[in-house]
């Protein structure tokens, strides 16, 4: 008999616009791709190169639980070289992919009942991560006005003694903006573990992103090497935690996951110490994606209140369009043939939002653009 939560679970819709779009080119239709969160590069050749000379070197056996020690005395170096924060390799425990790295985190906070604050909207995973170990995720709205900041004083009214953790995510997806150190800091006055997801840190095109890390020592941090070095198929991240909370995670690692994949591990090292020229045009090559596509939004009506600086995706209000974010998605991908995420993928305050991503070509970007100021006209 199937288990309530796997009933439960809500399905990912991104994926279901993506499946769509896949049966819609199994048909011949050309559809441009704006839902998906994926980088659109190959990656660095010097990770292509110390994946081969990892085979070539039988570096295909498990690793230490905690992971290679000379990928997180790397990662160690990387917090110190970019944020000023002093990181011991001891409190870090590679695994695969940030996925693993949220499990690991809850598992070690949460009892069943207990509960983790979220932003509504929010990555849309998080919360599902949060009800398959048996706690809830308690929303807190945020708002286009703010930046999709979080209010201090909303999260205030949701603390009680079940709170085990506040959840950031900054870059944020879906919105791509940034929490500011400000708020940062008075999340930390809660006194309840804060768990940060910095996988978009450096894909950020105006200022710069702050790692919690800089405010707090008692901080939990999930980070990996998918989004910035397009690495999502080598399923490679990590977390950082207070060293009190690494025995236990590593427990839960070699009971759940072993340890990460040895190639993928090499791969990082190798990233993390020669790919920075290619990062680099990368991310230039996404904000120059970024001010396109923006301003295409613009023109056709969508009021973009705070232009994201990070990650790739625009997070618009199409309200005026519909308040069912989800059919208005499928009708635009059904006639315009452009893929779009559904607002409400990402909370029930992302409802009457799209989100589009600029990981794809400059050209399939104004194609799309095209594509959609002419379904937008037809409407009218």
């Amino acid at each position: 008999m199937i288990t309530q939560k796997a009933k439960e679970i809500k399905p990912f819709i991104v994926m279901e616009v993506m499946e769509k779009a896949a049966e819609m080119e199994r048909k011949g239709i050309n559809v441009i791709h704006l839902e998906v969160g994926e980088p659109d590069f190959n990656v660095p050749q010097c990770v292509s190169e110390a994946v081969n000379q990892a085979y070539v070197e039988g570096r295909t056996h498990y690793t230490h639980s905690l992971g290679d020690p000379e990928l997180r005395e790397e990662i160690a170096k990387k917090y110190k070289r970019e944020y000023d924060v002093t990181v011991s390799p001891e409190q870090i425990i590679v695994t695969s992919g940030s996925s693993p790295a949220i499990l690991l985190t809850l598992g070690v906070l949460c009892e069943a009942e207990d509960e983790v604050i979220l932003s509504d909207p929010g990555y849309a995973c998080y919360q599902n991560f949060i009800r398959f170990i048996g706690a809830k995720a308690v929303k807190v709205p945020v708002y286009e006005e703010d930046g999709f900041q979080y209010r201090p004083e909303e999260i205030c009214k949701r603390i009680s003694e079940k709170t085990k953790a506040i959840l950031i995510n900054s870059p944020m997806n879906p919105t791509g903006n940034l929490l500011s150190p400000e708020v940062m800091q008075d999340l930390l006055k809660f006194d309840v573990p804060v768990i940060s997801d910095e996988i978009y840190h450096g894909l950020v095109y105006e200022n710069r992103a702050h790692s919690v890390l800089e405010y707090s020592k008692d901080a939990f941090v999930l980070n990996g090497f998918s989004k910035l070095y397009a690495m999502t198929g080598l399923r490679l991240g990590y977390v950082i935690a207070p060293q009190e909370y690494i025995r236990p995670m590593q427990k839960l690692q070699q009971n759940l996951f072993i340890c990460a994949s040895s190639t993928a591990q090499r791969a990082g090292i190798s990233a993390l110490k020669n790919a920075a020229i290619e990062v680099e045009q990368m991310r230039k090559t996404y904000d120059k994606r970024r001010k396109y596509l923006v301003n295409r939004l613009q023109k056709m009506g969508f009021n973009i209140l705070v232009p994201p600086t990070g990650a790739f995706y625009v997070f618009v209000n199409a309200k005026h369009l519909s308040n069912n974010s989800y059919n208005l998605a499928f009708h635009i991908l059904e006639n315009a043939h452009v893929g779009v995420t559904p607002g409400v993928d990402f909370g029930e305050n992302g409802e009457g939002f799209l989100r589009f991503s600029y990981a794809n070509s400059i050209e399939n970007i104004e194609e799309g653009c095209n594509r959609l100021e002419k379904y937008l006209k037809n409407r009218i």
